[in-house]
């Protein structure tokens, strides 16, 4: 009987093991469907890949799985809003899970990145930031491009400017203004600033930071993230802007200080835009298609 005990408990054991590391590294991805009357038709059925908080993790081999994953989508454009590399853990010498994700997604499609808050804390983001372009990524910080009527923006995380919110808000102004009244996406880490993406009158923002709430639970969600503390507002899918734009909020990729992810797995968001009627009043501006696991 106690040999069938041990048997029993190894194999609890080793089953919740299992499940652990699935929970961290089984790759999801959620399809989003954006709708806009502003939307160039030049980007009429586009797919923008959307990732976030990789935190320097490796999913297998110079990132073959999480390059696996996107490659299928074929996306126009793949963006990263920032925490590519994690400031406890990551160091100068150490950052090639990061860049090799860089240079492999260029690879596939365009690639567009912006600073987290962890790279707004590190001295050796430069280098990380040329390893990325070398590799043929693009930063978008503090910069706007300008593609078939669509703006492309870039924030880094107010933590690149030692914190300083007014430049941020200041620099968010700058580069509406030079959209000259072209659809607006923007790239910003940080989703606890909705009130701000909403005044600027943005179309679309595509940010991570909250990593899905770390643990979600049925009809709750998310349970901690940081910058909006417990029971967090925005974690995961798309949000309503004032003005009526769009927030899609990545549930990210890696950990940092809280080791373990939990019913919130590693999750690719894949979006087609649709240009909408105008007069198409009764089609819902965000559909949400079913999580494909990877």
């Amino acid at each position: 009987m106690l040999f069938w005990t041990i048997v029993a408990i190894c194999l609890a054991v080793e089953a919740a093991g299992a499940f652990l590391w699935w929970q961290n590294n089984g790759l999801t991805v959620t399809h989003l469907e954006i709708r806009s009357p502003r939307l160039p038709a030049a980007w009429d059925g586009a797919v923008v890949v959307h990732l976030s908080d990789l935190h320097n993790k490796a999913f297998g081999v110079e990132q073959c799985r999480l390059l696996g994953q996107i490659r299928p989508l074929r996306p126009r454009l793949i963006l990263a809003t920032g925490d590519l590399i994690d400031k406890r853990r990551t160091t100068a010498s150490t950052f090639a899970p990061a860049a090799e994700f860089l240079s492999g997604a260029a690879r596939i499609a365009p690639t567009y990145f912006t600073a987290g808050n962890h790279e707004g804390t590190v001295s050796f983001y430069p280098l990380l930031r040329r390893a990325g372009e070398e590799g043929g990524a693009v930063c978008l910080d503090g910069k706007s491009l300008h593609l078939d009527g669509l703006a492309l923006l870039g924030l880094p995380s107010p933590r690149l400017w030692n914190g300083d919110q007014e430049r941020f808000c200041r620099e968010l102004a700058r580069l509406k203004a030079e959209a000259e009244g072209e659809f607006t996406l923007l790239l910003s880490h940080h989703p606890e600033l909705a009130p701000l993406y909403g005044q600027a009158g943005l179309d679309l923002v595509f940010a991570g930071h909250a990593h899905g709430g770390q643990i979600r639970l049925p009809l709750v969600g998310g349970l901690f993230a940081p910058g909006q503390g417990i029971f967090p507002r925005y974690t995961a899918g798309a949000y309503p802007l004032e003005g009526g734009g769009r927030m899609v909020v990545s549930r990210g990729l890696g950990n940092s200080r809280f080791p373990q992810r939990l019913f919130n797995r590693p999750q690719l968001v894949a979006v087609t835009l649709r240009r909408e009627d105008r007069q198409g009043e009764e089609s819902s501006p965000c559909q949400r298609h079913p999580e494909k696991d990877g």
